[in-house]
């Protein structure tokens, strides 16, 4: 059954960025298959007056969380870089609000909650209903639909066919998603009208 988007809804885009994407220094597999799924959502989005969101990775080059500073993951989503940028082919509307994570050297984020922005946003705009999708199933999604199930009377939809995950270890993005069910998110199986 297709949904249809209304002012009361707002799409989370998150992390959809040249890094996370094959060929990128943190490729999720498949990560650019997300894409297309997501273009169609951004697209109820705009036809039904619902807000855009779009979450990104914003690290100074000395980021706590890459190799050389101790972290466990390569470089990656440095500050004005290429791999920083949002995927080429996603059809971001003009009015999109782009929320920036991780922009301090000593500190880590991988919600797009994390500075408390996004929450007010929300709630200033009478936000009822978040669709999220993005990178990666079992870091970045994750952390920000778990967060966002914190917000008073917003209900959470993860986009399923929109969502790919890191698995780290097999099954990392199955637990995922059924940690944040079990939080109270919707796992959401339905395309937009």
């Amino acid at each position: 059954m297709a949904t249809e988007l209304t002012p009361s809804d707002a799409l989370l885009l998150v992390d959809v960025q040249n890094d996370f994407c094959p060929g990128g220094a943190l490729a999720v597999a498949e990560g650019d298959a997300v894409v297309p799924v997501l273009n169609d959502w951004v697209a109820a989005a705009e036809r039904g007056g619902a807000r855009v969101f779009a979450s990104r990775d914003w690290h100074p080059i000395d980021h706590l969380s890459f190799a050389a500073q101790g972290g466990i993951w390569p470089p990656h989503c440095v500050q004005d870089t290429p791999g920083a940028a949002f995927h080429p082919d996603l059809e971001l509307p003009d009015d999109a609000a782009v929320v920036s994570k991780a922009e301090q050297p000593n500190h880590e984020a991988y919600s797009a909650f994390d500075s408390g922005e996004l929450g007010e946003k929300l709630r200033a705009a009478g936000i009822r209903r978040l669709w999220v999708g993005g990178l990666a199933t079992d870091y970045c999604v994750k952390a920000s639909v778990l967060d966002a199930i914190e917000v008073p009377g917003l209900e959470v939809r993860v986009l399923t066919a929109a969502i790919r995950a890191v698995d780290v270890a097999p099954g990392d993005g199955d637990a995922a998603l059924n940690e944040m069910r079990k939080a109270g998110a919707i796992l959401e199986h339905a395309e937009p009208a």
